[in-house]
């Protein structure tokens, strides 16, 4: 039974074709095998020469980029994902689609010069190319990723035909220049993107998977309901590398989820807890979700500014599932796990904490003035060396190809998103789109900035659901985040930039276990044998801080710490203030969801705890005056409520 074993390897990987299509690839075995890998090592040794060596003009950098990886992934990818079972077997017309895609692209990179030159004076074999090259991409990003981005991208060129431009026009800008398919969204994925996707493969190699697994064990194992808050530490760090919820929800919800049953959850909580902090892992620094690189593009800030900005929410976010899960077995009078199968902390980390020092290395090489690419690539360094002391660790030649091989695959689905989100910027770039929806919205939403809010949380939600969190991310930032950065939080100061988007990313994000379509959820649901659809609302409800804190750091920039005067030495007495008063908000917040603080709460109460936590959770002095006196006078009834409760059964 699934609820009393951890799942196999091939159930995982099962899992993961169902629910993530990117892990749907044909199977290889033999010569076949040798000579696929070998194209995998080919396209991760083009990437480090590029980054380390070379210093090819961008175009050129970006269209061999997308060359090799349309060649690679028509290899890998058939037209139905029901076509992977049968090993070794490549369909003829695949072949002739890969070598043709990536010819589309190597013209422009063989004819730069000359192409460049012309401008908009296009030639018809360069319409012809560029039709056939977005005709091909746009059918692998549907192997790859899914038809509804494709839908989305297609809309957007309907709209310019519509708006009157012509076909030559349109084929100039979204396969000629760098403002569509080889634009900011593919620059910076064949920059920084794929150095952090092969950083991922080296540290998943390395076995920091099962060592974060018993790390968290070896903290809140022990605790009521133990192994649920295992499942939140674990996927927190599991996070710090893993860029996808579906595939931290299968790997480490393989392991938690039918512990968390065992001990006495209910299947659609076991399953929910492992797909909200799954989802969460791509907000958690130092590596956070492709998205995040996007972001340093979009804003002009360095990626390290933007770590440190996520800190705190990160932080708030996990800790409101924590809660919700302590209440929750705290209600259910859950147990944690036996003493003797909890590994001891110290003798672990002193045995397995060296797989923390690349990430180390990677916060540190970053923030002393490094490139997130160099940076990236001395932390993959660093793990060939710290894993070289044990021989159950230490890299072979096969392991070290399988990581290279796993993270040139793992590229390819980020990187088809991020072209086809590239069309959508390039329409936008080509039409004057984004400022017809400015004026629209902000219409809309007469100039109240908490609607321009929630019209761009309810977009970025919907899209979403249909596509990967890095396009998602691109459109809205190149479309709604231009709202919200004209709106004023109050008369003369404007929403800050990193605010905007870091808005558009969280909710971005949250799409993966918001209903009716959550695929976090619903691979958790199919590893618990859980109602999908409750499972969902349930992770909603656990997440509920990931709803709330982006309108709070809109509102308060303070909490991204974006201050009015930098240097100011009362901005860290602030800083202090808003962890204090949002964590114990927090703890408000989940008690009064889970209805459960000491002892159960009657409605009243839990009215009382959810509108004092959001209090506190809104960094205001008056906020927090009024969000204190509710949460203290609700912990002295509960406290004065329990006593009695205990000592009614006592007696009885």
């Amino acid at each position: 039974m699934l609820d009393e074993k951890v799942l196999t390897a091939k159930e995982i990987d099962e899992l993961t074709k169902q629910f993530d299509k990117e892990s749907n690839v044909r199977q290889f075995t033999g010569v076949p095998g040798i000579i696929v890998k070998g194209l995998l090592l080919l396209f991760a040794s083009y990437v480090f020469w590029v980054t380390l060596f070379a210093a090819l003009p961008e175009q050129v950098r970006r269209c061999s980029f997308l060359a090799l990886l349309i060649f690679i992934g028509y290899i890998l990818y058939p037209i139905r994902g029901t076509h992977t079972k049968r090993k070794n077997y490549i369909a003829w017309y695949d072949l002739v689609l890969g070598v043709l895609g990536a010819a589309c692209f190597l013209y422009y990179v063989f004819n730069f010069k000359v192409i460049v030159n012309r401008a908009v004076a296009l030639k018809p074999q360069d319409v012809i190319i560029g039709v056939t090259g977005i005709i091909l991409l746009a059918e692998l990003c549907r192997r790859v990723v899914g038809i509804p981005i494709l839908v989305v991208a297609a809309g957007f060129i309907t709209y310019a035909f519509a708006a009157g431009y012509s076909l030559k026009r349109i084929v100039h800008q979204l396969f000629y220049t760098t403002d569509g398919i080889i634009g900011t969204p593919i620059g910076v994925c064949s920059t920084f993107i794929v150095l952090f996707i092969f950083l991922a493969a080296f540290l998943e190699k390395s076995g920091v998977a099962s060592f974060f697994i018993d790390l968290a064990n070896s903290v809140a194992g022990f605790a009521s309901g133990g192994p649920a808050k295992v499942a939140v530490i674990a996927s927190a760090l599991e996070g710090m590398y893993s860029g996808s919820s579906v595939a931290n929800t299968v790997g480490s919800g393989s392991v938690t989820i039918p512990v968390m049953k065992k001990t006495g959850y209910k299947s659609e909580f076991a399953a929910a807890v492992e797909a909200a902090a799954s989802t969460g892992g791509q907000i958690m620094p130092p590596i956070m979700g492709a998205a995040a690189f996007l972001m340093s593009e979009f804003t002009g800030l360095p990626y390290s500014r933007i770590a440190v900005a996520a800190i705190l929410p990160a932080i708030l976010y996990f800790t409101g599932i924590f809660l919700m899960i302590h209440f929750e077995a705290k209600k259910l009078s859950l147990k944690g796990l036996p003493k003797e199968s909890i590994p001891k902390f110290l003798p672990l980390f002193i045995a397995k904490g060296y797989l923390f020092l690349p990430i180390l290395a990677l916060v540190v090489f970053m923030q002393i003035g490094f490139t997130p690419a160099y940076s990236a690539c001395v932390a993959i360094l660093t793990i060939l060396i710290v894993t070289l002391f044990k021989k159950e660790t230490r890299f072979t030649p096969a392991s070290f190809a399988d990581a290279l091989a796993a993270g040139s695959r793992n590229t390819i689905g980020v990187a088809m998103a991020c072209a086809m989100a590239g069309i959508v910027v390039g329409i936008v770039s080509l039409t004057g789109l984004g400022q017809i929806l400015i004026s629209v919205l902000v219409g809309l939403s007469r100039n109240n900035l908490f609607l321009a809010l929630f019209f761009t949380m309810v977009s970025c939600i919907i899209l979403g659901m249909g596509i990967p969190t890095t396009a998602n991310y691109v459109i809205m930032a190149t479309i709604t985040a231009p709202i919200v950065m004209a709106m004023e939080i109050s008369p003369g100061i404007k929403v800050p930039v990193l605010a905007a988007h870091m808005f558009v990313f969280y909710f971005g994000i949250v799409a993966d276990i918001t209903p009716p379509v959550a695929l976090a959820a619903y691979a958790g649901a199919a590893i618990a044998k859980a109602n999908p659809i409750k499972t969902g609302i349930t992770a909603t409800r656990l997440a509920i801080t990931a709803f709330i804190i982006p309108y709070i750091f809109v509102l308060s920039p303070a909490m991204l710490f974006i201050f009015p005067n930098p240097g100011d030495p009362a901005n860290v007495l602030k800083v202090v203030q808003i962890i204090i008063s949002s964590l114990i908000g927090m703890w408000g917040v989940a008690s009064g969801l889970e209805g459960y603080m000491f002892k159960r709460m009657s409605p009243i109460e839990r009215i009382m705890a959810l509108v004092g936590g959001l209090g506190l959770i809104d960094p205001g002095f008056i906020t927090d005056v009024v969000g204190i006196g509710l949460i203290a006078f609700m912990f002295i009834l509960q406290i004065i409520g329990a006593k009695k409760e205990k000592a009614i059964a006592g007696n009885s």
